[in-house]
């Protein structure tokens, strides 16, 4: 049954990839035949070879390194932050009762369009953009966190009590593995989440990063550049999720879904 499972998967993969191929074909005969302008949609082949130029020049490392850093400042607090409320609020029904209006008027609101308010009291530097992709990553891994505590089997917590476990054992022993499938769900969509606002931050109000150098480059019309960084951005994000899907199938070795 899992033999079959994982060629079922494999076999899905590959037609996913011929599909993106069987695009990419058809896009390069488009624009060879002049069915689509060259110079607002360039051939793969074009893109391609200037990616290998943008590699090979050495013009790949600063402006993504800039980015990931950026990423990876607002990930980390924020998620850290986010378990640790999430945790309290899961466990606490005064203070779930507390914060959950507040976090339910927040939580909708589109978050580039709290950008301009953060300008206006933050400026255009690294602090508006980590606060700004850090509350992308905040409210799902929090929401996660806390449906994850809440769905806990009240037994579980009564067995330990009668063990003579403490408050700090009951969450280390029980409630955070008990939850720990439900924070890792919300932690691999907010790092999706993450990237995307980065780079919308880097638009909008940066003097560096991948998103900054591809809105310069449409500005200043070099297509085939502007292309690969998207491309470049396209294999970060299929990067960064394969590599904690990774990461969770390892932790979460003992989960019956994990070798999916």
């Amino acid at each position: 049954m899992r033999s079959g499972g994982m060629s079922e998967a494999a076999s899905g993969r590959i037609a996913g990839f011929l599909l993106i191929a069987a695009a990419l074909a058809t896009l390069e005969w488009a624009v060879a035949y002049r069915h689509i302008r060259r110079a607002l949609v360039p051939a793969p082949t074009d893109v391609f070879a200037e990616l290998v130029h943008i590699i090979r020049a050495g013009e790949l490392w600063a402006p993504l390194g800039q980015t990931l850093f950026l990423l990876a400042i607002a990930y980390i607090v924020a998620s850290t932050l986010a378990i640790a409320v999430g945790l309290a609020m899961g466990r606490s029904r005064t203070l779930f009762n507390l914060l959950e209006p507040l976090i339910e008027i927040i939580r909708p609101l589109p978050k580039p369009a709290l950008l301009p308010p953060l300008i206006l009291f933050m400026g255009i530097g690294s602090a508006m953009k980590i606060t700004i992709v850090g509350l992308a990553v905040f409210f799902p891994v929090l929401i996660n966190t806390v449906q994850g505590v809440r769905g806990i089997d009240p037994v579980m917590i009564g067995t330990a009590r009668t063990f003579g476990y403490g408050r700090f054992q009951i969450v280390r022993k029980i409630v955070l593995p008990a939850a720990l499938p439900f924070i890792l769900t919300g932690l691999r969509v907010s790092l999706g989440l993450g990237l995307i606002l980065v780079v919308v931050a880097e638009m909008l109000a940066g003097t560096g990063g991948v998103g900054y150098l591809i809105l310069d480059m449409q500005r200043t019309f070099q297509a085939r550049a502007m292309y690969a960084w998207l491309v470049i951005l396209a294999c970060l994000g299929f990067s960064l999720n394969a590599g904690f899907v990774l990461l969770e199938r390892r932790i979460l070795f003992w989960s019956a879904g994990s070798d999916q």
